[in-house]
């Protein structure tokens, strides 16, 4: 076998590895090993081809692109361009950690070589959550997102505890196959037992906090609505905006009950809306204000595109738009609002899709800020608010976006606000018949158990679901049907570990990356005046 197709073949193995559990094929266990076959290709390009640091580079970013190709291949559907510069720049970030692991290890020794890798990588999933192109979506630690019961320690690490048990596990095996080959008995069963306790001790501390955990708070009633407007026929042209209205208010009427405290409409289902009239007159708004009049308990959270416009005079946000017939810059926003007979609380999504909508780096890129994909009725990209902010009544509850919980420590920022719940909204229709949809479920279920809050999630198309406070999914829709489901959970004002600290794992990883990286540099210096 030709060397060049044998490294191919580990580039592959670790691909399908990585993919099983995002596509729903084998439980998440499987990633304590899924890494093996990229440090199998480490090992062997070190032994055979020790000169050539640009090889481990090219393989590892292979395996990785068709990661990304098996797991988030729906992203084509959306967007051919956004998925080659997604998946080919995600690919190319976790191939320099291996490049950067593999040059450490050649020159300095296994021990330093390890510890870039895995400080190398959290850094990069820290960072990964914090720049204008952030796609945290395959982040090692989100892998084990559907095995809830083994993950509650993340009320204590974060996701990015997920990803430090899923590198050191793989280190070990990896260590364990070393010793097998050279036939070393005692060290054999030294980093099996090594192994059997990294991977054990945490399932079972998990296991302990999942039976022993008592929700605490009141319960809440809750209706979701899931109205399934196909977001490529429906949306914008199928079907005509009171229509909409009406299939909402249907599903609502039909749910409600007396002890409702919460109808929860999802991303965008109400048409744009002009922030700077009153909200009592608008016909859209309307209809579910007289509701909340005429049951004072009832609040309305529903998604909307809206349209504020710009001070006179003030300096333009890169995102402003300019419309000609009324001679007005303004800014468009996707955004939640909640609705009581009090009036209308607005929340503006903070996190933005890159690319969607948003233009990366706009600042400096100000001529392509019209270039954002259209995935809302409109081109451009969107305006959002910079912090994010809660929702007051009887119970004050965070309105999470669609993309905006796959970033676990911005959510602990409702937390801290004193935030009872967390409420999703979202459009998976975009995704169609993938594994998206489900993945995207999955995280809600991470975002539960860090927080310790029960989590109220509304998707146009599916799967809406109510999900308790350990992770549990204990209401949930079909994918793809007009329908809706009114469940109870409970509210809870306690700070977990993780809302106190966000990601500190990330922290301490990216000062420790940065230290062996000046001592890497400063060493090929050194070596080099030598």
């Amino acid at each position: 076998m030709k060397q060049g197709l044998k490294y191919s073949l580990y580039a592959f193995s670790a691909a399908f590895l990585l993919s099983l559990p995002w596509l729903g094929w084998l439980p998440a266990w499987i990633l304590l090993v899924a890494l093996f076959p990229v440090l199998l290709l480490e090992d062997e390009l070190s032994a055979k081809v020790p000169d050539n640091p640009y090889l481990i580079f090219n393989y590892s970013f292979l395996g990785f692109w068709l990661w990304h190709l098996f797991t988030i291949w729906w992203v084509v559907k959306i967007t051919v361009w956004g998925f080659l510069f997604l998946s080919i720049m995600n690919a190319m970030c976790m191939a320099f950690v291996w490049w950067i692991f593999h040059r450490m290890k050649q020159k300095f020794g296994k021990t330093l070589g390890y510890l870039i890798l895995i400080s190398g990588w959290l850094s990069f999933e820290y960072f990964h959550h914090r720049w204008e192109i952030e796609w945290p979506w395959l982040c090692l630690g989100n892998g084990l997102a559907s095995q809830n019961k083994i993950i509650q320690w993340y009320e204590y690490s974060g996701m990015l505890g997920g990803t430090l048990w899923i590198l050191i596990s793989n280190l070990l095996v990896f260590s364990i196959w070393k010793k097998l080959k050279s036939r070393n008995g005692i060290a054999v069963i030294g980093r099996l037992t090594m192994w059997l306790l990294v991977v054990f001790i945490p399932v079972f501390w998990s296991l302990n906090l999942y039976n022993n955990y008592n929700e605490g708070g009141k319960k809440v009633e809750f209706v979701l609505l899931q109205p399934n407007v196909d977001p490529f026929t429906e949306k914008f042209s199928g079907l005509s905006p009171e229509q909409q209205l009406d299939r909402l208010l249907h599903l609502s009427d039909s749910l409600v009950t007396p002890q409702t405290e919460f109808v929860v409409g999802p991303e965008t289902c109400l048409p744009e809306i002009s922030e700077d009239s009153s909200w009592k007159d608008n016909p859209f708004i309307k209809p579910f204000m007289a509701r909340a009049r005429h049951q004072q308990n009832l609040k309305f959270i529903l998604g909307a595109m809206t349209r504020k416009n710009c001070e006179a005079g003030a300096p333009l946000p890169d995102a402003a738009r300019y419309d000609e017939l009324q001679n007005q810059w303004y800014m468009l926003y996707n955004s939640a609002l909640q609705i009581d007979s009090f009036g209308v609380q607005v929340y503006h999504k903070s996190i933005l899709v890159a690319g969607v909508e948003k233009m990366p780096f706009q600042h400096y890129l100000n001529f392509m800020k019209n270039h954002s994909l259209d995935l809302g009725g409109t081109a451009g990209s969107l305006g959002s608010q910079s912090e994010p902010s809660v929702f007051h009544s009887d119970y004050t509850v965070a309105p999470v976006i669609c993309f905006e919980s796959m970033f676990g420590q911005y959510l602990t920022e409702f937390i801290r606000k004193g935030a009872d719940f967390l409420l999703i909204i979202t459009n998976d229709g975009w995704l169609q018949r993938s594994s998206g949809y489900r993945q995207h479920l999955d995280v809600a279920r991470i975002r539960a158990i860090e927080t310790r809050r029960s989590v109220a999630r509304s998707a146009n198309t599916g799967l809406s679901a109510l999900i308790n406070q350990r992770g549990d999914i204990t209401e949930k829709t079909a994918w793809c049907r007009e329908t809706g489901i009114r469940g109870q959970i409970q509210s809870n004002q306690k700070l977990t570990f993780y809302v106190q600290y966000g990601d500190y794992l990330g922290r301490i990883s990216a000062f420790t990356a940065s230290l062996l990286l000046l001592f890497y540099l400063a060493q090929s210096r050194i070596r080099k005046r030598k």
